[in-house]
Formats: structure tokens, C-alpha cells, sequence
């Protein structure tokens, strides 16, 4: 499965369970650790936690294994390493602390 096509597969299963937010960022260009981030918003840590076990099931359904996951259980931040993609499904205020949009998006170019 390429990574767009994955990418989608996780889209779709962050949608199925209502997260919020969901944002892609293109990173292939700045790490070689992953092509793609998704970053989604759970509205409390039972929330982030279905939608985390939400995207492993939809992944392990098209034959994609995920590599690893951290922070399960009682946290507001899981993080599910596909290879190519990486989702990162968090509270909001663990979202905002975080701020990993500002930490991955695209330089800006002093002028």
C-alpha cells in the first residue's frame, strides 16, 4: 500500500469515529523517518483512545501492521507509527501544548 493510499485509509478511520482536526502535513522532505503525519483532535482520553484503536483496526483490515504505538491507556496523546504515515491522535489541550503543526510545517524564509 503506498503512502497516499494509506494516508486515505487513515483519514477515513479518523472520520469514522469523529475526531476533530484532522490535519496532513508532508514531511518527506524534512525527516526520513516518514512521508506523512496526521495529527487528529479526541474530545477527551477515552475519545483519542477509540479513534487511536479505530485507525490499528482499519490498518490491520487492509494488511498494513503498524510498527508500534505509544501512549495507551489513560493518555491524551497516542501515537501509532504505519511506516509512512504516523498518526498522532491527542486531546486538545495536549494538541495545543504540543503544537506539532508549527513543529513540522514548512519553514518560513527570513526575506
Amino acid at each position: 500500500m503506498d503512502s497516499a493510499a494509506l494516508n486515505e485509509l487513515v483519514i477515513n478511520a479518523l472520520e469514522d469515529m469523529k475526531a476533530q482536526d484532522i490535519v496532513t502535513i508532508d514531511v518527506t522532505d524534512r525527516t526520513s523517518v516518514t512521508d506523512m503525519m496526521v495529527i487528529a483532535t479526541g474530545t477527551s482520553s477515552r475519545h483519542v483512545q477509540a479513534v487511536a484503536d479505530n485507525v490499528s483496526e482499519k490498518s490491520k483490515e487492509a494488511g498494513h501492521m503498524p510498527l508500534g504505538s505509544e501512549g495507551r491507556g489513560n493518555s491524551d496523546w497516542v501515537l501509532i507509527d504505519l511506516g509512512d504515515v504516523i498518526v498522532h491522535v491527542m486531546t486538545s489541550q495536549a494538541r495545543e501544548h504540543y503544537d506539532l503543526e508549527r513543529l513540522w510545517s514548512e519553514p518560513q524564509v527570513a526575506q
